[in-house]
């Protein structure tokens, strides 16, 4: 083989020179793998296996060095690049078709300093990572409700976790970011340094480059907490939600919570209401006695808990190689139509790996100022998740239906805003979402830092945002 045929930045086809991709080998300390390589498919499967996509070329970087040399190569060739951390994300944004796939998945590497309590993650590190480092000292900072998820996606999109209300968005608590610039440059980003590009990261995706360490503020948290899920039957499901949104109304910022319609393994249709004390136990079971007894329940699973696993309570229904397909909006309010519309189109759910949440927004999540990121949804009390999961093909147009019904049907109770982290494909959404998702005025803003950062959209497989657009 002389040449691969390799997808470019417009959309078109080129060839690349094999001689080239050789030259390549003795600068990468990592793996590259092509489609014939024994590795290559275990590595272009992600979390949802609604993606299939087959990349020309896959890098498994172990650095920042091979990033630059990953970035340049593609630069040089005009290549479509994808950036793969922990493959979480829904969209699928971590897998390009034909073009070259950066993977970051070797680099998870996490350092902790308790006497300053800060860490340093590098780009491909996993949540489970993270808190298995940080959790040896009783620290942590917030991180996504899925192990397995990605700390650079998450963070990138702003990230929403348990420890938002006690100490705001995985965003919030960034100290720097050590980034590859389109043009190749290794950069740190932070207050003090690239100060406008720190702002961008936090929030803006991954549009401005490759994220290869991030640095946070670290909290004292746990090792144990007070949390867990008490399930309430369907059929009272309208008159208990009402009264866990009344409930949450005047928690404290200790407290985390959602509520979910999901199907236990036993199949029958439940309520379940989540939540997490993040402080003194004994405090936080008197805090939670009410939520425990808005009626007669099926399960209680409320008890003194590891933090770390607390942080892996939804992953036995979230596993990988299932079909997903998420819709999602903020709701300026909880009212009894909002509720009745939801329980109503949760009964008919065509599968029982599907769920319908909505996320409680409060605490010091909803104090910080409103241009400190690109995050832009400080005011919204209430989100709606609407996760579509089914196992295979055949399934894809009912569940795809039915979770665009319940999202569409919740539309009068929408802010109109979206969390960038639950958004889909821009095919699927439209790019008036992702204006939406980014927040008026901080969308021109981020374009003028797309413009500087990556004015030819090399980094274009994420929640776009065109620097040729305006």
């Amino acid at each position: 083989m002389d040449a691969i045929e390799i997808m470019t930045t417009n959309g078109g086809l080129t060839e690349v020179n094999m001689t080239d991709v050789d030259a390549l080998t003795p600068l990468i300390r990592g793996e590259i793998l092509l489609p014939n390589s024994n590795a290559y498919d275990d590595a272009r499967q992600i979390w949802n296996a609604m993606i299939d996509r087959r990349p020309a070329i896959i890098i498994q970087c172990n650095g920042p060095a091979d990033v630059v040399t990953s970035v340049n190569f593609a630069r040089a060739h005009g290549l479509l690049v994808s950036v793969r951390g922990g493959g979480h994300n829904v969209a699928g944004n971590a897998v390009c078709d034909g073009g070259l796939m950066i993977d970051l998945s070797m680099m998870r590497n996490v350092h902790v300093n308790p006497d300053t309590q800060r860490a340093r993650a590098g780009g491909g590190a996993t949540w489970g990572d993270f808190d298995a480092e940080t959790q040896l000292y009783g620290l942590a900072t917030t991180g996504g409700l899925i192990s397995s998820t990605g700390v650079g996606g998450l963070t990138l999109g702003g990230g929403i976790g348990w420890l938002s209300p006690s100490h705001g968005l995985a965003c919030d608590n960034l100290i720097s970011v050590e980034v590859v610039t389109a043009n190749g440059e290794v950069v740190t980003a932070s207050e003090t340094q690239n100060s406008d590009l720190f702002w961008g990261l936090k929030g803006g995706s991954g549009n401005f480059g490759v994220a290869t360490s991030f640095e946070f503020q670290l909290h004292p948290v746990g090792p144990i907490v007070f949390g867990g899920m008490v399930f309430y039957p369907l059929e009272i499901a309208e008159e208990v939600l009402a009264q866990f949104r009344d409930f949450m109304a005047t928690s404290p910022d200790n407290l985390a919570a959602m509520a979910g319609i999901i199907t236990p393994p036993d199949g029958t249709m439940v309520l379940a209401l989540v939540a997490v004390y993040n402080g003194d136990i004994a405090e936080g079971e008197a805090v939670l006695a009410p939520l425990r007894a808005f009626g007669t329940s099926s399960l209680d699973t409320f008890a003194p808990t590891p933090y770390r696993t607390i942080q892996t309570l939804f992953d036995a229904g979230a596993p990988s190689g299932r079909r997903y397909y998420f819709k999602s909006s903020f709701l300026n309010e909880l009212s009894a139509d909002a509720i009745s519309t939801v329980c109503e189109y949760a009964q008919n759910c065509p599968s029982p790996y599907s769920k319908i949440f909505i996320e409680f927004m409060r605490g010091a999540f909803s104090r910080v100022p409103r241009d400190a990121t690109v995050f832009d949804h400080r005011s919204s009390s209430y989100n709606l998740l609407v996760i579509g999961a089914w196992p295979d093909q055949e399934g894809d147009a009912e569940n795809r239906d039915w979770t665009r019904d319940i999202w569409g049907a919740m539309q009068p109770y929408s802010s109109g805003r979206v969390y960038v982290n639950y958004l889909g494909t821009v095919e699927d959404e439209g790019s008036d979402r992702i204006v939406a998702a980014y927040g008026p005025g901080k969308y021109e803003k981020l374009l003028a830092l797309k413009k500087k950062y990556d004015p030819e959209n090399l980094f274009r497989m994420n929640q776009n945002i065109r620097p040729n657009a305006g």
